[in-house]
């Protein structure tokens, strides 16, 4: 194993050990649900198109099933109050994953800058009494995490940082929430954070042109998206294999496993 790689050196087209899973959660808003923006006489649509999330260009590389738990313009305090929704419901016993994607933010982000929301810290999550999370964003991403881990307790669980992008008002916000889901790992077990912000391609103008229509990803952009997430989970199931060993006991009751490796 090279201990010199980067996390996306080498990009995966077949999901890599990505493809242990097969079943894989994805939590998110439009930039998980493939949405695509329309323009016609100056008005601007949007529209989730789910075959195109990359989720589901990941599944198709993998070979697994894939769920969007996910829409447009969701943030984390949203998706905690809708979480009865069926196209929210984490809880369905149906659709128990053994991995789940988190990449909640973008929207949360705004609200801050906004003035509507307040960001929080790490002091703000209580994974052993979630109810006693703080009303930010920090206590509210704590709280899915904590409801993943009632549902699956073995559930492995990815954590996506926002990209770099040209400089906004917003940078020193994706720096802390990149920070944030970093602490979140020391918060959870079997916790990892694919970190788009620090080794993902700049999101520039150029980038923009090739992988992006208006405000929104193309699908390009999401393929590519979706090649991005499965060998970064190839990366880390690689370079952590202790912490994957026993991945396909997941999901099989607590009692099922090799008690010779890590559980």
């Amino acid at each position: 194993m090279n201990l010199q790689e980067k996390p996306l050196e080498n990009l995966v087209s077949d999901g890599g050990f990505c493809a242990i899973f097969r079943h894989i959660g994805c939590i998110g808003d439009s930039l998980a649900s493939g949405e695509l923006e329309s323009l016609k006489d100056g008005v601007k649509g949007y529209h989730d198109y789910y075959e195109h999330s990359w989720g589901q260009y990941l599944a198709r590389m993998c070979g697994s099933t894939a769920y969007n738990f996910s829409t447009g313009g969701l943030t984390a305090k949203a998706f905690l109050e809708r979480i009865d929704e069926d196209r929210f419901n984490i809880f369905d016993p149906e659709k128990k994953c053994e991995a789940y994607i988190v990449a909640l933010g973008c929207n949360d982000a705004r609200m801050v800058m906004e003035g509507q929301l307040e960001f929080g810290s790490i002091e703000d999550v209580h994974p052993e009494d979630p109810d006693a999370n703080a009303e930010t964003f920090a206590g509210y991403m704590g709280r899915i995490l904590s409801d993943i881990r009632q549902i699956e307790p073995k559930a492995r669980i990815f954590l996506v940082t926002m990209p770099y992008m040209e400089p906004d008002e917003r940078q020193a916000l994706r720096d802390r929430h990149a920070a944030l889901m970093h602490e979140m790992t020391l918060k959870f077990d079997y916790t990892y954070v694919i970190d788009l912000r620090k080794y993902g391609p700049e999101y520039d103008g150029e980038f923009k042109f090739r992988y992006y229509l208006g405000g929104h990803l193309n699908t390009m952009g999401y393929l590519l998206t979706a090649k991005m997430i499965a060998s970064y989970i190839d990366y880390i199931i690689r370079h952590n294999p202790e912490d994957f060993a026993q991945a396909g006991f997941i999901g099989r009751g607590n009692d099922l496993h090799n008690e010779s490796r890590k559980w």
